[in-house]
């Protein structure tokens, strides 16, 4: 299939998934345009050997360099092709015009050494990145692995101990090590039909971009390795991700917001687990999130299931999450969460941060099993107004060995709280609360530990309505 035909035949879909979801009110985006691509250079032809133990580096950036020339002369997209074989690299720069095709049984291997990275900047750490390019992308159904293991100090089953380059002075903080794939101040950017695996830091990076396709992607990440984020979309407009499987140690899907609004995301058709959040707006959150859409997607054995941590002063408005079935369930509290299906919070991060709000959200048709319940918690001035559920079920029951009773406010806020019973849904600071059928059910194992469909202080929650609202016992069948 041709470029253009392949990318139509993924618009149309989300063309007509816009049409259908009458509850987002902001639907308008530039289609994805990219010329079809006449050309294509294999990386073997400018001496890139594949045997993984030598660098290609050079080889890969001059058939990448060739390729960009052709594109600014031709105005047509080339690709750079990668036979059978193991590529051990450096950073390398993906050019405007530029389709890495990374080809079935061909690996993209990063480096796992400190001089394998810009020594200027930590920010500039990727083992592929595009910086201010148009019409670029990946795709080939090989694979780009970071190599994330060799950047384990310490293997530990609650959580691995990971290398911080900081200690050379390279950069601050106990986060330093390379992303994997990075696009960054770039538009018109496509990634399709590739797995990207064991990223020693962030996986996909998207960062003030315009005008994104994401589609059939694996993300592969080491369960038990913090920071390990499958997809962050920072910053970023009109981006469209569907048919991902991601399966990671730290959030998977992930919009933040530093420097400027974050509008029109729209994700379908999705497979996560993870040991954090699989789909959390912030906690970076100095701006607003606007007209997001997150449908069809399946959640599985996570640690948290739907999350917003806005802690920086940035409103939330007009987000739905349809059609989803989500399993949560502890795991250990070094990680942020504690098996929340549902988690919307507000509050400020420290004395010197703003509160922002969240309001318009829709919940509907979703299917939940868990280990804990929702929590919905706004903060004196920011307050959630118009949450609304609709056509829910949602089960409660045990199954793993972990303490349970702790509400979690991380990060910032009040930290993790003890609450003597895990309550069905929490609400605090909340201003307008809808629920339309609504089945709420936990199991009769251990009665002490369900004895609170709902907790609230009136003082705090206004404005709520139940109807066809039930909850009581599972009584389920042996």
């Amino acid at each position: 299939m041709d470029f253009p035909l392949l990318l139509r035949s993924i618009l149309l879909p989300l063309c007509l998934l816009f049409s259908v979801i009458q509850s987002r009110p902001y639907t308008s985006s530039q289609k994805i345009q990219l010329p079809g691509d006449s050309l294509a250079l294999s990386v073997a032809d400018f001496g890139a050997t594949g045997d993984g133990i030598h660098y290609d580096t050079s080889a890969i950036q001059s058939a990448i360099n060739a390729c960009n020339h052709h594109y600014t002369s031709s105005s047509s997209i080339c690709r750079v092709k990668f036979p059978l074989g193991t590529y051990l690299t450096a950073k390398l720069h993906l050019r405007s015009g530029v389709l890495l095709d990374v080809t079935e049984n061909a690996v993209l291997l990063g480096g796992p050494r400190i001089e394998d990275y810009p020594a200027e900047t930590s920010s500039e750490w990727y083992v592929v990145v595009a910086n201010n390019a148009t019409d670029v992308g990946i795709t080939g159904g090989g694979a780009i692995d970071g190599q994330g293991s060799k950047f384990v100090v310490r293997f530990d089953e609650r959580k691995n101990v990971m290398v911080s380059w900081n200690q050379t002075g390279a950069c601050l903080g106990d986060e330093c090590r390379p992303r994997l794939v990075g696009f960054v101040d770039s538009t018109n950017v496509h990634i399709w039909n590739i797995t990207l695996r064991d990223p020693a830091y962030w996986c996909l990076h998207i960062v003030r971009c315009e005008n994104t396709s994401v589609h059939d992607v694996s993300i592969l990440g080491d369960f038990n390795t913090p920071n390990n984020d499958g997809i962050d979309i920072e910053d970023s407009n009109n981006t469209f991700i569907t048919r991902c499987h991601i399966d990671t140690g730290d959030d998977a899907i992930c919009p933040k917001t530093y420097v400027a609004p974050l509008y029109n995301l729209t994700v379908t058709d999705c497979w996560i687990r993870t040991k954090s959040s699989a789909i959390k707006l912030g906690s970076a959150s100095w701006f607003e999130f606007k007209s997001l859409v997150f449908d069809n997607i399946t959640i599985s054995e996570s640690h948290r299931g739907l999350g917003m941590q806005i802690r920086d002063g940035g409103n939330v408005n007009g987000i739905t999450f349809s059609n989803m079935n989500i399993s949560t369930r502890y795991y250990d509290p070094s990680w942020w969460g504690r098996a929340e299906p549902i988690y919307i919070t507000t509050c400020p991060r420290d004395s010197s941060s703003k509160e922002g709000s969240i309001s318009n959200l829709l919940f509907v048709n979703i299917t939940i099993v868990s280990e804990n319940g929702v929590f919905l918690s706004g903060s004196p001035n920011g307050l959630l107004t118009d949450i609304k559920f609709k056509n829910m079920n949602i089960t409660l029951r045990r199954w793993s060995n972990y303490t349970s009773g702790l509400v979690d406010y991380r990060p910032g806020c009040q930290g993790l709280m003890n609450h003597s019973a895990t309550a069905g849904i929490i609400m605090e600071h909340v201003n307008g609360f809808s629920v339309e059928n609504v089945d709420l059910k936990w199991s009769d194992d251990n009665l002490n530990a369900w004895n609170v469909p709902l907790e609230f202080r009136p003082s705090t929650v206004n404005n709520v309505s139940f109807v066809g609202f039930s909850s009581g016992l599972l009584h389920e069948i042996v």
